[in-house]
């Protein structure tokens, strides 16, 4: 009778130790995918103001080089980069607003769609109000991140009233921001980093390059 009462005991204790085993390694997963979650949310946005800083970058360089290709003063080439900068973050943040305005408008209409179903409990729809997309701050990231870009070669040209010297001070900080954005980029798309920067590096220099001998061959030209 003891010897079955003790087996009975062991046997609960082994049930016990399992189901607690069982919890912890359950809670231990959810944890892991509410990490992964997290991560890659912030990733994505990280890679996103990543891509807006290098438009940023490769777009006013490019436009500060075709203007520098007929007019060599310094007021012409920081006025046409800072042109852009506006125009391009302004660009960047309406069309941002735009696309994340749509995206909002389709959560919101599954939200009622399943809120007439009657198939979602109270905490699940407050996580989903929480989740919904931000159109003015996503805007507002856009702007910024193709402003940072932007200031690059600004600033890289503002002081040096050198002609020569200045488009070299152009290439070269804009060489270098183009490899640690492309850099950045790869690391938080978990893509091949030497590949991708170069890629990107090839990219704005080729873009820059292009704007140059198109706007010298029409300045030259008296179009």
């Amino acid at each position: 009778m003891e010897t079955a009462n003790g087996t009975s005991f062991n046997n609960q204790k082994v049930a016990v130790l399992v189901a607690n085993d069982v919890e912890q390694q359950t809670s231990m997963e959810l944890e892991a995918k509410d990490d992964e979650f997290d991560y890659s949310k912030r990733s994505q946005w990280l890679r996103a103001a990543v891509l807006g800083a290098n438009d940023g970058l490769v777009s006013t360089a490019s436009l500060m080089m075709g203007v520098g290709a007929v007019k060599q003063d310094i007021k012409a080439m920081i006025l046409s980069g800072f042109a852009g900068l506006v125009a391009g973050a302004c660009s960047m943040a309406i069309g941002e607003f735009v696309s994340v305005y749509s995206q909002l408008d389709i959560e919101l209409a599954q939200m009622k769609r399943d809120k007439q179903r009657g198939g979602q409990e109270d905490e699940e729809k407050d996580g989903e109000k929480e989740a919904l997309p931000n159109p003015l701050q996503a805007a507002a990231a856009s702007a910024l991140s193709f402003s940072v870009g932007a200031m690059v070669p600004l600033l890289a040209a503002s002081f040096i009233k050198e002609y020569k010297v200045r488009l070299g001070a152009v290439i070269g900080a804009v060489t270098l921001a183009l490899l640690v954005f492309g850099w950045l980029g790869a690391v938080l798309g978990k893509a091949p980093t030497v590949r991708s920067a170069v890629r990107v590096l090839v990219g704005g220099w080729l873009a820059m390059a292009i704007t140059f001998g198109l706007t010298k061959l029409i300045g030259s030209s008296g179009l």
